[in-house]
């Protein structure tokens, strides 16, 4: 069930319904599922192949013979009858089958390639879905801290309203010039400009949200804001190595990487049953009918009935080293199959580095924003208290507004950058982004 907002009746979003709701819509990962069920029907032709084939085939014609002078000749009642048929009418009936006893273990080998591609179409699907998962695990991510950048610049438009008023006091007993009023003025409308594009860059990352999980309304889509704890910020990170280990066992581009390696040996036999003799069996059963005969047709059947059986062996003796060249590409395929494998894991190392990297720097700027935000927001404060004592100018408490600003931020990028790096290395531990 989604649940809802008690707020304004807004349908407020998690990040598990995101993804559930992804899971079932996304067209990409349909697309890919149904890869993967025609790759479910290879399977199933190419073990279909393995067994005899049996055809029923019958053939109907009518011909037509001008000079013919000879017929059928009958007594009726003492009188002799010759009845000359011009035209006639054959009919011809069989069963054929035919069974590949031995190819050089080819259609075997098919076989298990083809339950490879199943199973590489899986990971295929498996890989689509950690795809989306991930980008949606970003955009959400990004959304929550954009909201509490939007709060952020509020709370900062409030104070500029509150000093702009301020200073028009000051102006009126003279205590400030116009020109500096004029700075406080240009101040908050910088303020309201900046809330307007922060609101921009977060409609624009619900827009990229709505189109991963394919809904098309009008509505923004709006998420559930956690309340994150600084003990889950600054949580424990997993070691590097430990993280690798379990992604190796369970990512589904390393489990690609070394299917590739079983197929490409797998086609290496298939192409050396080129050097193989091939053993097949056919049987056949038929019979046929002919109108110009005066045994009747049941009589026909019987008489003309015909059953065959044979076997027969060919044996490779020259191909104009074809099936050399198909071998000797097929071990280059291997080799090449187990470089991307090798590159794969060196991918997948880096990309767990650089999470791994970036949750511990960027734990170590929260502490450190944290700090700089309570500095700076006292300072602020105090500059305020002064300012409105006249003890301040405006340069200096634009200053301090900034600095009060910039710390905010990075306490705000810092936060979320920590939360979601070390949520992708738990995904890339267990596969879970919760």
């Amino acid at each position: 069930m989604l649940t809802m907002a008690t707020a304004f009746g807004q349908r407020r979003w998690t990040l598990q319904e995101c993804l559930d709701y992804a899971m079932a819509n996304n067209l990409s990962l349909q697309k890919s599922q149904l890869s993967k069920q025609s790759a479910t029907e290879d399977l199933k032709g190419a073990k279909g192949a393995q067994l005899p084939t049996l055809n029923g085939s019958t053939n109907q014609s009518l011909g037509y013979k001008p000079w013919r002078n000879t017929g059928m000749t009958t007594v009726t009642n003492g009188t002799v009858n010759t009845k000359v048929d011009k035209t006639y009418y054959n009919g011809s009936y069989a069963l054929n089958a035919q069974w590949t006893v031995w190819n050089g273990n080819k259609k075997t080998n098919t076989v298990k390639l083809n339950t490879l591609a199943e199973e590489t179409a899986e990971l295929a699907v498996e890989k689509t879905a950690n795809s989306i998962q991930e980008r949606i695990a970003q955009l959400y991510t990004q959304i929550l801290y954009l909201t509490e950048n939007v709060k952020v610049q509020e709370q900062l438009l409030e104070t500029s309203k509150k000093n702009e008023n301020r200073g028009r006091e000051m102006v009126k007993v003279g205590k400030m010039s116009k020109a500096d009023l004029a700075q406080l003025t240009a101040q908050r409308a910088t303020d309201e400009y900046n809330i307007v594009e922060a609101r921009a860059q977060m409609l624009d990352c619900q827009l990229d949200l709505k189109q991963l999980l394919e809904i098309t309304d009008e509505e923004p889509l709006e998420v559930v804001m956690p309340n994150y704890t600084d003990e889950q910020i600054l949580a424990e990170v997993p070691t590097l190595q430990s993280v690798y280990e379990q992604a190796l066992l369970n990512r589904p581009e390393i489990g690609s990487a070394q299917l590739a390696i079983k197929s490409a040996a797998l086609n290496t036999s298939i192409a050396k049953a080129g050097w193989m003799p091939n053993v097949s069996m056919t049987g056949s059963f038929g019979t046929s009918t002919n109108s110009l005969t005066s045994t009747d047709w049941g009589d026909q059947m019987k008489t003309n009935f015909d059953a065959m059986a044979g076997m027969s062996v060919s044996v490779p003796i020259y191909d104009g080293r074809a099936t050399k060249t198909a071998v000797n590409k097929a071990k280059i395929k291997e080799l090449q199959a187990k470089l991307d494998l090798a590159e794969e894991q060196k991918t997948l190392y880096a990309t767990i580095q650089d999470y791994w990297l970036n949750v511990q720097t960027n734990q170590e700027k929260f502490r450190a924003a944290k700090a700089s935000v309570e500095s700076e927001q006292e300072s602020y404060d105090l500059l305020q208290e002064q300012f409105r004592l006249g003890l301040k100018n405006i340069v200096e408490l634009m200053r301090g507004k900034d600095n009060l600003l910039s710390a905010q931020q990075s306490q705000l990028q810092s936060k979320y950058l920590a939360l979601y790096n070390r949520q992708m290395l738990k995904f890339y531990e267990n596969g879970v982004i919760n």
